[in-house]
């Protein structure tokens, strides 16, 4: 007892540490240093959500889901809401809202867990005997260097579901290789997705992630697609095809068809946890966006609506979805950190060419030559700015009151863009 309080005091000093000298939000060293000394303490903390856990793991739309989960659940809820989702930021979060003996008093705690964070974070609830639910919205690629290929990922997932006959899993029947999962797993399975055939694009985007067969490795056929490679897919050599779906009327309060995904996601979850649809429709009439997705801050009667695009399809579907908005200006942030990853390759899977010519992009970031490259083979009216602050000067300036600069940043200059114009960090 005596060595786990002086273990959450030490956890709870480096938080309010990390906050006190604006060097962070302590949202990652103070479990860092509590799973050091005590690597149990996760599972410890979980035990004590009364009536379960919720796991919200993908490529793109993690933290918009969690957010939106934790709104729309009924009774206290715990949630890693900086966004920090590997095993250390998920114990963070308990750090902070814990006592000094570790107790803590909540009804659910809903995670947003890391691409690779998930495959060791399940073993330790094979067991769990309350409510376990598990979200997985998509693969993309995303970060080469650090992930590996899709299916690398999709295979560890694949395996560490095998042996989960007590959980629940929300699967994203339009995605080949996260509706397999359904397949190969014991858990009692729930599949979601999207009955729109108006919204299929009319061509194959180029940055194209899963077009073959999960279980045969044959190439799949599309009836149509929404984003990427996620769509009504099925495969003429095994027969594997999309499971099916309920059809829904719910209506995402954010722009994109990607969050109407990230919706669908959160409702099913949401009424497998008992909540009526009365609180759903209420609560997602007046739900607001993340840090950084889709976020809009105030200057000076301007708005800048921040977008995060850390990947191929992530960048098309905000650029679609921002085209239709009619933008005056972008604002585009390259960074090559390790929450962004170090090979930026995948800039020329973006299509840029989509931006209409009207359109002022300024580029900027670390790797700001090497977007400026990449925009500049598309023919767009650049402005290259290697100071951020100054880049975003510059947007402003291209506008005028009323009228929005948007910003694609990575994620490590989507928390530059917000600590420039909101003075303060996330992480």
């Amino acid at each position: 007892m005596v060595v786990n309080i002086l273990l959450i005091l030490l956890a709870k000093f480096i938080f309010y540490f990390s906050r006190l000298f604006n060097i962070g939000s302590g949202g990652t060293w103070p479990g860092e240093v509590a799973l050091r000394l005590n690597k149990s303490i996760l599972i410890s903390f979980l035990n004590q959500a009364n009536k379960g856990v919720i796991i919200v793991a993908g490529t793109n739309g993690k933290t918009t889901t969690s957010k939106m989960i934790s709104e729309l659940l009924t009774g206290t809820v715990i949630k890693n809401y900086s966004g920090a989702n590997l095993l250390n930021g998920l114990v963070s979060a308990f750090i902070i809202n814990c006592s000094l003996t570790g107790k803590i008093v909540v009804d659910w705690a809903v995670l947003e867990v890391d691409e690779n964070t998930l495959p060791l974070l399940l073993p330790e609830l094979i067991e769990y005997d309350k409510k376990l639910i598990i979200v997985l919205l998509n693969l993309f690629r995303d970060q080469l260097d650090r992930y590996g290929e899709v299916d690398t990922i999709a295979k560890r997932w694949e395996k560490s579901l095998m042996n989960m006959p007590k959980a629940t899993l929300i699967l994203n029947a339009d995605d080949p290789q996260i509706a397999y999962l359904g397949a190969t797993s014991n858990a009692i399975v729930k599949y979601f997705g999207i009955e729109k055939p108006e919204h299929f694009l009319e061509s194959r985007e180029h940055a194209v992630d899963s077009i073959y067969c999960p279980k045969c490795g044959n190439k799949l056929i599309f009836e149509g697609i929404y984003l990427s490679h996620i769509g009504v897919w099925a495969c003429t050599k095994c027969g594997l095809k999309r499971p099916t779906i309920e059809k829904h009327s719910w209506i995402s309060p954010l722009l994109g068809i990607h969050n109407e995904y990230n919706t669908i996601a959160s409702v099913t979850v949401a009424l497998e946890a008992g909540v009526d649809k009365e609180r759903i429709e209420k609560i997602l009439s007046t739900f607001l966006p993340a840090f950084g997705r889709q976020e809009t801050i105030e200057i000076e009667g301007k708005k800048v609506k921040i977008m995060l695009a850390k990947n191929p399809a992530g960048f098309n579907i905000n650029l679609k979805t921002i085209i239709k908005q009619n933008p005056k200006t972008l604002l585009v942030v390259l960074n090559d950190r390790i929450p962004d990853g170090h090979d930026v390759s995948w800039i020329y899977d973006v299509d840029f060419e989509m931006i209409p010519d009207d359109v002022t992009v300024i580029v900027s970031g670390d790797r700001v030559y090497d977007m400026g490259l990449r925009i500049k083979y598309a023919m767009k009216h650049l402005i290259v700015k290697e100071n951020l602050r100054e880049a975003i000067q510059k947007g402003l300036s291209e506008i005028i009151k009323g009228e929005t600069l948007y910003v694609l940043p990575t994620y490590s200059a989507m928390l530059e863009v917000r600590k420039i114009l909101k003075g303060r960090k996330i992480l």
